[in-house]
C-alpha cells in the first residue's frame, strides 16, 4: 500500500515553505504597524457557533464543514466565528473599547479541490471589534492594499454595501420578483437559493446564471439613509488614502452575517478570476452570538495558498531568502567528529545556523553534501588538524581557504563576516 496526503490535503516542502514566511512575516510587519494584535485560536469548535454565524442556509453549513456530528463539534471552516467566541468568552471589550485583532492558521472545508483552494487551506484573518467608524472601513482595505504591494502583488479592489437588516426587505422582494421572471434559466444551486438566500445568486459563478442576473436591481438603490451616508463616508476615506478601487454593484458575500461595507480583492493571474481576500461588516453578528449589545465588528481573510501561488509565477518569489547553513563542518574520523559535534553545538548556541555531517561520509561526499546545502563557508577538520587545534575554513563563494582555531567566539565572528570578504591560504584540502 502506498500512502500519500488526503485528496485536498498538501504537504508544504521546504523550498515552497520560505515563501510561506515570508508572506508571514511581510503580514505580521503590516498588520503591527496598523496596531494589530495576534490571537491563536483551536482548530475545534462547537458546531452550533459556525451554524449561528455563517447561517444554516449557506453553503458552508449545509454541505462544507468537517462535524464530528455525534459530538456536535466542527473544525473550523472561518476565523470570524472563532474569534468572535474568544473576544466575547474572555471579555477583550472591557479591557480595550476597540479591538484590532489578527490570526493565521489553518480551515478545512469538504469542498472539491482546485487551483489555489483545498480542504486543508490557511488563512490570515484580521477584525476590528467595537468601531462603527467608516474612517475604519477605508483603513481596513488600505492595509490589505498595502500588504498585497508589500508582496509585490498587483489585484484590484472591489468593493459595495450590502446595507442592514432595515434596508433589505425592499430590495429581497424586488431581487425576488426578478428571479422568478428567469427560475427556467438559473442552475439548480440558484433555484434552491432563491428560496433561501436569494442575495447568493448574485454572486453564483455558473455563466448561465452571471448572464441572467446583468439587469438584476442592486441593493445600493434600496439602501436607508444610514446605510447610505455610512458608504459615501467609506468611499471619501478610500479616496483620502489614495486606494483604488471600483465599485461592484453585485457584489455579496456566502456568509448572512455581512452588513453594509463589502469588498475584495481580485486576481486575474490564477486562470479565472478569482479573490485572494474577501471581507466586510457583521454589525449584529457579535450581540447575535452573545456578546455586548450593539457591537459593530469589521474584518478580512486573504487565502494563504493563492498568494503563494501568485508568488510562484512572479520574478519577486524568486528573491525570497532561503535558510541555508552559515557554516557546513566536516568532521574525518571518529574523534574528530565528536569534537566537532561539540563545536557546532557552541556555535548553535551564538546564533549560527551550523550543518553536519553525522554519518562519517568521505571529503568528496561532504564536500557535495555542503555545496548542496548553499552553505556559506565550510570547515574541514581530521586528525592531523584535531590534534593541531586548527581547521580549515573555506569560502565557498571565492573558494579561498585557511587554517583557524577551533575556537567557538572567534569561528563565530569569521562565518558572520560577509561572504565577498576573501581569506586567502595556499594550503589544499585535497585528500
Amino acid at each position: 500500500m502506498k500512502l500519500k496526503a488526503l485528496n485536498g490535503f498538501k504537504d508544504i516542502l521546504p523550498g515552497e515553505v520560505e515563501l510561506w514566511q515570508h508572506v508571514e512575516t511581510t503580514a505580521r510587519g503590516v498588520f503591527t504597524r496598523f496596531d494589530f494584535s495576534e490571537i491563536r485560536l483551536p482548530v475545534l469548535e462547537s458546531t452550533e457557533l459556525f451554524a449561528r454565524s455563517i447561517g444554516e442556509t449557506t453553503d458552508i453549513v449545509e454541505k462544507e464543514m468537517y462535524t464530528f456530528v455525534d459530538k456536535k463539534i466542527t473544525m473550523r471552516p472561518e476565523a470570524t466565528a472563532s474569534l468572535l467566541r474568544a473576544y466575547i468568552e474572555h471579555g477583550l471589550y472591557v479591557q480595550r473599547p476597540v479591538q484590532r485583532l489578527f490570526t493565521i492558521g489553518p480551515m478545512f472545508r469538504h469542498e472539491r479541490p482546485q487551483k489555489g483552494r483545498l480542504r486543508q487551506f490557511h488563512q490570515m484573518d484580521v477584525e476590528v471589534l467595537g468601531s462603527h467608524s467608516p474612517m475604519v472601513d477605508a483603513e481596513l482595505m488600505a492595509m490589505g492594499s498595502m500588504l498585497l504591494q508589500e508582496l509585490g502583488l498587483t489585484v484590484s479592489l472591489e468593493i459595495n454595501s450590502l446595507g442592514c437588516p432595515q434596508c433589505r426587505p425592499g430590495f429581497r422582494t424586488e431581487l425576488l420578483n426578478f428571479l422568478a421572471e428567469r427560475m427556467e434559466h438559473l442552475c439548480d444551486d440558484c433555484k434552491r437559493r432563491s428560496a433561501t438566500n436569494p442575495l447568493r445568486v448574485l454572486d453564483c459563478k455558473n455563466s448561465g446564471c452571471r448572464h441572467q442576473v446583468l439587469t438584476a436591481p442592486s441593493i445600493l438603490d434600496h439602501l436607508c439613509s444610514d446605510c447610505a451616508d455610512h458608504f459615501a463616508a467609506v468611499r471619501e476615506g478610500m479616496e483620502r488614502l489614495q486606494v483604488p478601487y471600483t465599485l461592484n454593484r453585485f457584489m455579496v458575500r456566502g456568509l448572512d452575517y455581512y452588513t453594509r461595507t463589502t469588498f475584495e480583492f481580485i486576481t486575474t493571474d490564477l486562470g479565472a478570476q478569482a479573490a485572494v481576500g474577501a471581507g466586510g461588516r457583521y454589525d449584529g453578528l457579535i450581540e447575535q452570538l452573545g456578546g455586548p449589545k450593539d457591537t459593530p465588528g469589521i474584518g478580512f481573510a486573504m487565502g494563504m495558498e493563492r498568494l503563494v501561488l501568485l508568488l510562484q509565477q512572479k520574478q519577486e518569489g524568486q528573491d525570497i531568502e532561503v535558510y541555508t547553513p552559515q557554516l557546513f563542518i566536516i568532521a574525518l574520523g571518529q574523534e574528530a567528529m565528536q569534537a566537532c559535534h561539540l563545536l557546532a553545538h557552541a556555535l548553535r548556541s551564538r546564533g549560527l545556523r551550523v550543518a553536519m555531517d553525522l554519518e562519517g561520509r568521505s571529503l568528496k561526499s561532504q564536500m557535495k553534501q555542503a555545496d548542496k546545502s548553499g552553505a556559506n563557508w565550510v570547515l574541514i577538520v581530521g586528525d592531523n588538524e584535531l590534534r593541531d587545534g586548527q581547521g580549515v575554513l573555506r569560502n565557498m563563494q571565492t573558494q579561498d581557504q585557511r587554517q583557524v582555531a577551533l575556537e567557538a567566539e572567534a569561528l563565530a565572528g569569521m562565518v558572520r563576516l560577509p561572504m565577498q570578504s576573501g581569506i586567502a591560504d595556499d594550503r589544499s584540502i585535497d585528500r
